[in-house]
């Protein structure tokens, strides 16, 4: 992959930029657009559409449910931890006047959010006995198996030695059922153990972004092998999270709050030469998404799985490639090893054919394939160990793209969803799509 350097001109950039910014058709397919159900995965998906609803749809892009909330990500709650009742959601219901610091990229138009039963039935919410009498919640919300809820927040503050005079700062609140915060964490007062150098930590309290580290993922580390093995930095009950802004994977102590873990915010260069062998040492991910440990059970249970969105991110910013796209990369968080990665290149397509710079996930799935999205396209598509796409779905659903009155069918996160999630008798439908393009068949694409 080629690296874009302070050598080449600023005008041969900006060229590339505009030109990537009409390379997108003005019509395309959308629904299901390929499937071989016998080497995918057959599951549902579920998603928060452009449309600000949210989506359960089967194999062949058919909606089978819908709730007409959207969830900022819409996030499943398993059975087992509501009396085995199949089909909850913890979604965002209430929306607020976000305020001058406000956008879509942070919490601060978030009122409250809440859980709904698969008839939209109101079961919980929070919001109004948040901190600051508002959830303001962004990217991540989970239930855990005490029956609180984890909730990633902003709060907006002033922090000593910041530029700006007031912070967007990134908050984790553990949330009981009667809505009293048992459990809470602030960024801010963990800075210095990010990994920045002191050049870094400098330009960090100097920027002119209030949204500094912007995290964009709040996970439970769960149960794993190194754990069992002794290792405590993995404590399933620890917490994961990353931020967009510096690009850094954190694993946070449960009981402590501070940083155990970390990968980033300062990597290798990305080697042209290596960049296709696996194993290798992690190389600079930029602006990444959706870092998790894949759960005990599913194959590279234990490795830490994330989107690379490739997307400008750090400080300073990383150099991107000048003709490149995202990653999606596992990765063993013992040695710091990239085990497996997936590009467009791993589906014989070249680098910018696979690209989100912002938002997008990526999921593994029971039978080793990998379900991913490609955020700011719509786009997911399953893919097999070897790079072979064998589902491919692009969503219908418009609105207004982030920050923005441009119209998108933008997704931040998609989600698979077992059969056995759902209510009993819920349609599904599994007909093979065949790839309508004998060229692309042709070429083994």
């Amino acid at each position: 992959m080629l690296r874009l350097t302070t050598a080449l001109p600023l005008l041969l950039s900006t060229a590339l930029l505009a030109s990537a910014v009409q390379a997108a058709p003005s019509v395309y397919p959308t629904g299901v657009t390929r499937y071989d159900p016998a080497r995918a995965y057959n599951q549902y998906v579920i998603f928060s559409g452009a449309d600000k609803q949210t989506h359960l749809i089967d194999m062949n892009g058919n909606e089978v449910k819908n709730w007409p909330q959207a969830g900022f990500p819409s996030a499943i709650i398993d059975p087992q931890l509501v009396g085995g009742e199949r089909g909850r959601v913890l979604l965002q219901l209430k929306d607020k006047e976000p305020g001058p610091l406000g956008s879509a990229g942070n919490g601060l138009g978030n009122q409250s959010v809440g859980e709904l039963d698969w008839n939209g039935k109101l079961v919980w919410q929070w919001g109004d006995q948040a901190p600051g009498g508002a959830a303001q919640q962004h990217h991540d919300q989970r239930r855990l198996s005490n029956g609180n809820t984890l909730v990633l927040a902003n709060k907006v503050h002033k922090v000593a030695g910041f530029k700006v005079p007031q912070v967007i700062d990134d908050a984790i609140y553990e949330v009981s059922p009667e809505g009293q915060v048992k459990w809470q964490w602030l960024a801010s007062e963990h800075l210095k153990e990010f990994g920045f150098t002191p050049a870094q930590l400098k330009l960090v309290y100097g920027t002119d972004n209030p949204d500094y580290l912007h995290i964009n993922n709040l996970s439970v580390v769960g149960p794993n092998q190194w754990f069992d093995a002794g290792d405590k930095r993995f404590a399933p009950d620890n917490l994961l999270i990353d931020s967009r802004n510096a690009n850094f994977i954190a694993i946070l102590d449960k009981h402590s709050g501070k940083v155990v873990w970390r990968l980033g915010p300062n990597l290798s260069p990305i080697n042209p030469k290596t960049a296709a062998k696996v194993p290798r040492p992690v190389d600079q991910f930029v602006g990444q998404h959706d870092a998790h440990i894949i759960p005990a059970g599913l194959p590279g249970a234990g490795h830490l799985l994330v989107f690379d969105n490739q997307g400008t991110a750090g400080y300073p910013s990383v150099p991107l490639g000048l003709i490149a796209g995202s990653r999606v990369l596992e990765i063993d968080p013992i040695k710091n090893q990239i085990v497996w990665q997936y590009s467009a290149a791993s589906s014989r397509q070249p680098g910018w054919a696979f690209y989100s710079s912002f938002i997008s996930s990526a999921r593994r799935l029971p039978n080793g394939n990998t379900l991913i999205d490609e955020g700011m396209n719509g786009r997911f598509f399953q893919v097999t160990a070897g790079g072979e796409i064998v589902w491919e779905y692009v969503s219908p659903y418009l609105g207004k793209a982030p920050g923005s009155e441009a119209i998108s069918n933008w997704v931040y996160r998609a989600l698979p969803v077992s059969y056995d999630w759902v209510p009993q008798g819920t349609p599904r439908s599994e007909t093979a799509v065949s790839v309508p393009d004998s060229g692309l068949k042709q070429a083994g694409i």
